[in-house]
């Protein structure tokens, strides 16, 4: 489903009245599995809220940005985000399964984003990981880099294979809970290639999200070699109560998915009605412990607004409180969040 009438044609929504303006400025797009998982007698459902899009993406408050994390500050070539030393970016796509609501790249993604790198871009994003040495990592993100076709992962897979100092290529991904069956033998086969370790971190954020056939595509492609670790999003109204965080994140080991990422909600345009409080994600994220297994728990984290990295927000890492804080970087810089 990628249009208003779609969705009113499915339901989803009673009256496509004001979401057209914000299908105009922000792509749409629902898989069957996830229309599936909607409850549309619920008028709180968080898979709804996830992924139908709402008038209130309208409403921009002053300290949300256009690029909030600041990916456009470090990319040296087109497709390239070299944010840390010894990893970076490589957004090969700017296309989506499903285009979800809080998206922090939500100006980029879709039919009138960034769009595909050219072969000639590509070209020049591989170049630039070969002629840096320092470069350990690369981790492929966008967009969805498994919408592409197994044939164009193999291609990948097969130049980054050819650069001797990549050992770890990783790609963040929803396709598993929100397009399971595009998880087959051939594309798990794509994603790897000798002398690389492949990660896939697999994005969800509600509990439902672990369907029998998600679940099926996770065992396909940890039977096949691949390592699984988890990403997700702290969203008001999806998942901001302990109970759903906790079984969120013990469904994720539940499907050998290590625990990683739980990202407090960037300052995208037209998010605010997602975001959460840092105190009230501290005391979630606290509440966690002990209250379900060591192997349960994920690093809670802020991207610094401007570029400046990822602060674990867990700990001294941020200070202050009634919406002004302090967060300390990578390199011991300090900044102002929200920003003024």
């Amino acid at each position: 489903m990628k249009t208003v009438k779609d969705l009113v044609q499915a339901g989803l929504v009673n009256d496509g009245a004001g979401l057209e303006a914000v299908a105009q400025k922000y792509a749409v797009g629902i898989t069957p599995a996830v229309v599936a998982l909607i409850d549309r007698d619920d008028p709180n459902d968080p898979m709804a809220r996830q992924f139908v899009p709402s008038a209130a993406e309208l409403v921009q408050t002053p300290d949300e940005r256009v690029d909030p994390i600041g990916d456009l500050t470090h990319s040296p070539v087109e497709g390239i985000v070299h944010r840390y030393p010894d990893r970076v970016l490589l957004k090969a796509v700017h296309v989506c399964p499903v285009y979800c609501r809080f998206c922090f790249r939500r100006e980029m993604v879709g039919p009138q984003g960034l769009g595909t790198l050219t072969p000639g871009q590509m070209d020049a994003a591989v170049d630039y990981i070969a002629s840096h040495s320092e470069i350990w990592e690369v981790i492929l993100t966008g967009g969805d880099p498994l919408v592409l076709s197994p044939r164009r992962l193999r291609d990948m897979m097969v130049r980054l294979a050819g650069i001797e100092h990549i050992k770890i290529v990783r790609f963040h991904t929803r396709v598993p809970v929100v397009e399971p069956e595009r998880v087959d033998a051939a594309m798990i086969d794509a994603l790897t290639a000798s002398g690389k370790t492949t990660y896939l971190a697999v994005h969800a954020n509600h509990p439902r999200e672990f369907t029998p056939e998600a679940r099926a595509a996770m065992a396909r492609m940890h039977a096949g070699g691949l390592a699984l670790i988890s990403q997700s999003v702290l969203l008001k109204g999806v998942n901001d109560d302990l109970e759903t965080l906790a079984a969120l994140m013990q469904g994720f080991v539940e499907n050998r998915v290590q625990p990683y990422y739980l990202h407090h909600p960037d300052l995208a345009p037209g998010t605010s009605h997602f975001r959460v409080s840092i105190a009230d994600g501290q005391a979630l994220v606290a509440g966690l412990r002990g209250r379900i297994s060591g192997l349960c728990q994920p690093t809670y984290v802020l991207d610094i607004p401007g570029g400046h990295g990822k602060a674990d927000i867990r700990t001294a890492a941020i200070s202050g409180g009634d919406g002004c804080f302090t967060v300390r970087d990578w390199q011991g810089g300090e900044h102002a969040y929200p920003p003024k």
